[in-house]
């Protein structure tokens, strides 16, 4: 977050406050939001405290962590000190906000303290709130609040869609007064004994269209903290990290905890419910197919049960028909699924959009290699038919067989680009030139080559179908036949990173092509050159690799995909590295991406800028990217599978 806004995040629900705990509700140009989010609704969108009716100062601002905790003393000077002090305590639960409040006066005599809390709940939709300069018609929304004994409840309500957030207070506000704005003001005077102490507790319940949860919220932030705590304990256990190299051991630490507030629940082929890992917080707090499917694939050696719950939750929204809007087709997997208003009335394709041309192979990917890690049959058998269904719709719809590649086209309602870089001018030629008509990305075509192997093993191993197994084998090795000829650039030993409408290479010289070691799509040889050349100066920040070589026109170290370093893109790197037998390069962009986690507190962002370490000798921060990123937090994870403790 920017703006020293800080985020806490428990599965669906995450909240960001300020260095005070406030949530003003005012968004500066360019900054993210504040407030409580649920289900890609803000549930509060004001929570500011005011003592004697003016704001505190922060004496002890918010620092990060699962819990927000800070120490506020109304404002004065060095000739008056404060009369009284405030510890304030926040946590975020299921659907639920708890902040414990506690005043303790600092006179030798009686004192009273006047303390309010103004609340709001604006119930905006997350997509308004993107900088996209998009504006959406709600006919018929109406808004309400009803004071409650304890407290006061707002309700949102459009046509059949209704919200609620609830706020109730221990002990009950001695008034809830109208501010002349929507939101309500909650005053309580508090007599202070000398040096006495008042404690208040307060409880934000957010109710999401459809949830009919039974919420059981406990009253105290430490109380929930203790939950949180108790679930990333379970994700490390059991973990064995290198004691040879402790910096990679509390990057994978601190990675399994962020993963274990990052679980949220979806809906398994049968109708039961699993844990499957978000993408990240502020704006992919939901299920999105390709980095479900990279975060278990990082996880697997580690934590099966990831891809054990992700698999169904996918063959579960996998496509059975066409859908112009969604741009969904028979076998497709998903891409991103919303809970929002907004995708409830089809204002935006999210709801279920199908705009990725790489989770379907990459679900075949990790259903393979499940297997081969675990030795369990069962979870193939059961999704043999969804595992045919998304080979069927790469070789027909995606377009192995008619253009001999994955294909895919700009939607205009959507995603400009349906690969992992998926901003609108991440594909380009080396000039900055966007590249038009159907685009063939070249990482897409590593993932089918691995997808199509995998599955054909399935197939003889575990379906006992020799016929197909063959038919795939014979389709992996013409697709690497004709990979190695259209993509590879003589002039430059390296291959271009799509081939356009037209059949042209898109010649920037891009990280992507590490993602064809992963998949072990390249020959030997052609292999070994990309290897080198992702480690010459250009390409390697001291950080990692960028995403676009430095010295390109088209290179911007702050662009999000035209030279930034993204951590799950350099853990796809280092395991092809090692899978093309380069260890020492391997090693050296883990040791690369193991200093920027430890320069950041041991928690890899989303994506870096891509300055170089030689210039910036701490990793410089991408403005916008998501502090908490299940990719991210996995990524070490794929750097002990790639090069152990070394």
């Amino acid at each position: 977050m920017t703006d020293r806004h800080h985020l806490l995040v428990h599965g669906e629900t995450f909240a960001a406050v300020g260095d005070g705990g406030d949530i003003s509700g005012v968004r500066g140009a360019g900054t993210s939001p504040d407030g409580l989010f649920v289900r890609d609704a803000r549930h509060l969108s004001r929570w500011q405290l005011t003592l004697d009716g003016a704001v505190p100062e922060a004496l002890t601002p918010v620092a990060d962590g699962d819990t927000a905790r800070c120490v506020l003393v109304p404002r004065g000077g060095r000739q008056e000190p404060p009369a009284y002090t405030l510890f304030r305590e926040q946590a975020v639960g299921a659907g639920a906000f708890v902040e414990a409040l506690r005043v303790t006066s600092n006179l030798p005599t009686p004192t009273t303290v006047r303390l309010a809390i103004t609340a709001d709940a604006d119930f905006t939709d997350q997509f308004e709130l993107r900088s996209d300069h998009r504006t959406y018609t709600k006919t018929g929304a109406t808004r309400s609040r009803q004071v409650l004994d304890h407290g006061v409840e707002f309700t949102y309500q459009r046509g059949e869609w209704r919200s609620c957030t609830t706020v109730t207070a221990e002990p009950a506000p001695d008034a809830v007064e109208e501010t002349g704005t929507g939101a309500r003001r909650l005053v309580w005077t508090l007599d202070l004994e000398p040096h006495g102490t008042a404690e208040l507790a307060l409880r934000v319940m957010a109710r999401p269209h459809g949830d009919k949860r039974a919420l059981r919220v406990p009253r105290s932030p430490a109380a929930l903290n203790e939950q949180l705590l108790a679930l990333e304990g379970e994700f490390v256990e059991g973990v064995s990290f290198p004691t040879g190299w402790p910096e990679l051991a509390a990057a994978c630490a601190r990675g399994l905890a962020d993963l274990a507030a990052l679980q949220i629940p979806a809906t398994g082929l049968d109708g039961e419910e699993v844990r499957v890992p978000a993408a990240g917080a502020p704006w992919f707090l939901t299920l999105l197919g390709r980095d479900a499917l990279l975060t278990s694939l990082f996880a697997l050696p580690y934590r099966p049960s990831l891809a054990a719950a992700t698999l169904p939750a996918l063959a579960a929204t996998q496509a059975k028909e066409t859908g112009a809007t969604s741009v969904a087709q028979p076998g497709k997997i998903v891409h991103e699924v919303r809970h929002g208003e907004l995708a409830h009335f089809g204002q935006v394709p999210f709801g279920r959009y199908y705009g990725s041309v790489d989770a379907t192979p990459l679900f075949l990917v990790l259903l393979g290699a499940y297997v081969e890690q675990t030795g369990d049959v069962s979870l193939a058998r059961r999704l043999e038919r969804h595992a045919r269904a998304a080979v069927a719709w790469m070789l027909d719809h995606g377009g192995l067989t008619s253009r001999g590649y994955l294909v895919y086209r700009a939607d205009r309602g959507g995603l400009a680009n349906q690969n992992w870089k998926d901003s609108p001018g991440a594909i380009c030629w080396s000039d900055g030139t966007r590249a038009s008509g159907s685009v063939m990305a070249a990482g897409a075509q590593g993932y089918a080559y691995d997808a199509l192997r995998r599955t054909a093993g399935l197939s003889r191993t575990v379906w006992q179908d020799e016929t197909y197994a063959a038919l795939l084998e014979q389709a992996a090795g013409d697709l690497r036949d004709r990979f190695q000829r259209d993509f590879w650039m003589p002039e430059h030993s390296f291959p271009a990173l799509a081939l356009d409408g037209e059949g042209r290479q898109v010649d920037a010289l891009a990280s992507d092509a590490g993602h064809l070691l992963w998949s072990g799509l390249l020959d030997k040889e052609y292999g070994e050159l990309v290897g080198r050349r992702l480690l010459e100066q250009d390409f390697f920040s001291g950080w990692g690799v960028r995403t676009l070589a430095a010295g390109q026109p088209a290179y911007h170290p702050l662009s999000y995909h035209r030279g930034s370093v993204w951590p799950h893109d350099n853990a796809l790197i280092t395991l092809g590295l090692s899978r093309y037998g380069l260890h020492d390069e391997a090693r050296t962009v883990a040791h690369a991406l193991v200093d920027a986690a430890t320069a950041t507190g041991h928690r890899l962002p989303e994506v870096l800028a891509g300055y170089g370490r030689d210039t910036h000798p701490e990793p410089v921060p991408y403005p916008h990217a998501c502090v908490r990123e299940s990719r991210s937090a996995t990524a070490p994870l794929a750097l002990l599978t790639a090069v152990g403790g070394a």
